[in-house]
């Protein structure tokens, strides 16, 4: 029984400092989406299997809880990302013909954690807007992720730029098993030069040129000259290239307080994404506080293939860096049953103060909050006074 009160590995309590800071940061998070005019929706933690892992790569299958439904036999899935169920309300609750703003925040749970100290049960956020193919969706999503960390108190954010297609359009008719494409795949994600030339043997000069390119595309704007002189013009890459530009421009001029980089190497989540994708950090983290862009496949198997691009973020990561604290000033109240003092802390109460009662032998308590008034007895009436 000593080690009954152990949890599982990467899986913690959160206790009451940071839980209030959580808190409010998720509160800021679902207001700055909602002034964007994103709604908010609360998918199940669990449902069929099939139906969380549509669209998603293999990935998100290995990083998925799976258990079997004792109602159907049928296997579940505890949800690892939010995004295929919400694509699912999308398409067969909401089945609306124009464009569809969603947001949404609850936990996710990991098989493994995503680093050394990362959690198995982060606490997801994200918005997702349906319906649109044109890139003003992708500006519109790009803005809501840096306004939402921008409005938590994130300081020094940086935006990084890539595109899904970059990849593709390069190894487009490349004849090539899975496994040693997934090694190409790694291989890029490492800047791996020496193990691309071994992969790439067979593939045309300019695949295999514009392969070793890639390893070095990394850095600001100048990196999009680079590309468009090294890489072949195809069209899936010429198309990418002139969108990684207007989206840089539009953050410069629309946030012109944020760094902006490119990684045209950048492969997470290569099997999601279908267009552009970006990453944004603060200042001193070298993990992403948000991932997102355009993945117009993930509503397929759903039967309604509509466009759409989004972000997430894990909100235990984000609170990390964000300058909230959260804690509420509040008036301290001795305890007692006389009419007058309970009326007087129901009137507060009503108005949206928090009142605390200091229970008999505990007035030396430290509280989650700021006592910064009292309620005293001031000939026979209780008023309220600055401490």
């Amino acid at each position: 029984m000593t080690s009954a009160w152990l949890l599982p590995e990467h899986i913690a309590d959160v206790l009451p400092s940071e839980a209030r800071r959580i808190e409010e940061l998720r509160r800021t998070m679902l207001d700055a989406a909602r002034v964007y005019g994103y709604e908010l929706v609360m998918p199940p933690l669990l449902e069929h299997l099939e139906s969380l892992l549509s669209g998603t790569g293999h990935e998100l299958d290995l990083r998925t809880f799976k258990l079997v439904d004792q109602l159907s036999g049928r296997t579940l899935g505890l949800r690892a990302d939010t995004t295929p169920q919400v694509a699912r309300i999308d398409a067969h609750l909401l089945n609306r013909n124009g464009v569809t703003r969603l947001c949404y925040c609850g936990p996710v749970a990991h098989t493994r954690p995503a680093g050394l100290h990362g959690s198995r049960e982060p606490l997801q956020f994200g918005a997702e807007l349906y319906g649109h193919a044109g890139l003003e969706a992708d500006l519109e999503v790009q803005d809501l992720a840096l306004d939402s960390l921008r409005a938590a108190g994130v300081p020094g954010l940086v935006l990084d730029l890539a595109d899904a297609r970059i990849v593709r359009g390069l190894l487009a008719g490349v004849a090539c098993d899975p496994v040693r494409l997934n090694e190409v795949y790694a291989a890029l994600a490492a800047k791996d030069g020496t193990a691309l030339q071994g992969l790439g043997s067979g593939f045309a000069v300019e695949v295999r040129d514009g392969l070793q390119a890639l390893t070095s595309l990394y850095g600001d704007i100048e990196v999009l000259d680079i590309a468009e002189a090294k890489l072949p013009p195809r069209p899936l890459i010429v198309a990418a290239l002139s969108d990684l530009r207007r989206l840089a421009a539009h953050a410069a001029i629309a946030h012109p307080d944020v760094g902006v980089g490119f990684d045209l190497a950048d492969l997470s989540g290569y099997a999601y994404y279908s267009g552009a994708r970006f990453a944004v950090y603060g200042a001193g983290s070298s993990d992403s506080l948000v991932r997102g862009g355009r993945y117009d496949e993930v509503g397929a198997v759903f039967g309604r293939n509509r466009p759409a691009v989004g972000f997430s973020a894990d909100l235990k990561e984000v609170v990390q860096r964000a300058r909230l604290d959260g804690r509420r000033a509040a008036v301290r109240a001795p305890w007692g049953e006389e009419t007058g003092l309970r009326a007087a802390v129901r009137a507060l109460r009503a108005g949206g103060e928090t009142v605390v009662c200091v229970l008999p032998g505990h007035e030396h308590d430290v509280q989650e909050f700021d006592c910064d008034r009292e309620i005293v007895d001031e000939g026979g009436q209780w008023v309220v006074r600055a401490l």
